[in-house]
């Protein structure tokens, strides 16, 4: 048997980092080599163990010697962080998988920029469910005409600082692709007073913030007497960490490009740019 990949995480103290440590012994093939924290966090110098890690390693906030002995990184670290770790994994040349959302358009771009050297997963969702109902999504707006009205709706903790969550917005995205149009054109995120009758093929968004929702995403085609609803909800955040973790074993030794878990899933690779 080979030698396992060692894989640095990115961001390691918050949620989905703790969930990357509880899933990764069910990787033989990925080893943790380094686990990296903001320069401020009151765990740095201390064991990743006591994070939930299964191996003795020190938290440290220097990307660069993370990167070193890594072959892929897993950022799920503050969208500001973003730029400066596909920085040190394009001169590091390791490649990077970005479960991180609510980046701005700098940031994006500075994404782009990354994956022009080394391989890059961007994915606003790395659940295998949520990637199998955008498929299902674009399948259902491809059949479906405007006569179909589209809601999208979210609903997520009290905590969550963007809105609509990038995975809801990804599915507005992938139906108004379908279609023919955009989301700039077609997409509803805000009723409030007299609103008039619903614009013909408006792309509605509604969304849920409170207690300590995971996830939960229903995507809604209500048409001439009958409704079609694609359901997701996320239990917890095991998901995401086993799709992330399947990325950073897929994405290893990929040419430079941008990638999203459709391609890692195999679902074709999508029409639609990447977003987070």
């Amino acid at each position: 048997m080979s030698e396992p990949n060692g894989i640095a995480i990115l961001g390691v103290t918050g949620r989905m980092g703790r969930a990357l440590l509880a899933a990764l012994p069910g990787f033989e093939a990925l080893r943790l080599v380094a686990a990296t924290a903001s320069a401020t966090s009151e765990w740095l110098d201390k064991d990743v163990r006591a994070l939930g890690g299964h191996v003795a390693l020190t938290v440290s906030a220097d990307v660069r010697a993370a990167l070193q002995h890594a072959k892929v990184a897993v950022d799920f670290a503050l969208p500001a962080a973003t730029p400066f770790h596909v920085r040190c994994a394009a001169s590091a040349g390791v490649p990077i998988v970005i479960g991180t959302t609510g980046h701005t358009a700098e940031q994006r771009a500075a994404i782009m920029e990354a994956s022009g050297h080394v391989p890059v997963v961007l994915a606003p969702n790395m659940s295998l469910g949520v990637n199998v109902l955008l498929k299902l999504a674009e399948l259902a707006a491809t059949a479906l005409n405007a006569d179909y009205d589209v809601e999208v709706f979210e609903a997520h903790h009290r905590n969550k600082k963007d809105a609509p969550s990038g995975t809801a917005l990804r599915i507005g995205e992938v139906v108004a692709q379908a279609r023919g149009t955009t989301l700039e054109a077609d997409g509803v995120f805000a009723r409030h007073g007299e609103t008039g009758p619903r614009p013909r093929g408006a792309i509605g968004f509604s969304v849920f913030r409170g207690g300590d929702v995971v996830g939960d995403h229903i995507l809604t085609f209500a048409g001439p007497g009958e409704r079609i609803e694609l359901t997701h909800r996320a239990h917890d955040r095991s998901g995401f960490a086993r799709g992330a973790l399947i990325a950073a074993s897929w994405v290893i030794g990929k040419p430079p490009g941008l990638y999203s878990m459709q391609d890692v899933l195999g679902l074709g690779a999508s029409k639609l740019g990447v977003r987070s």
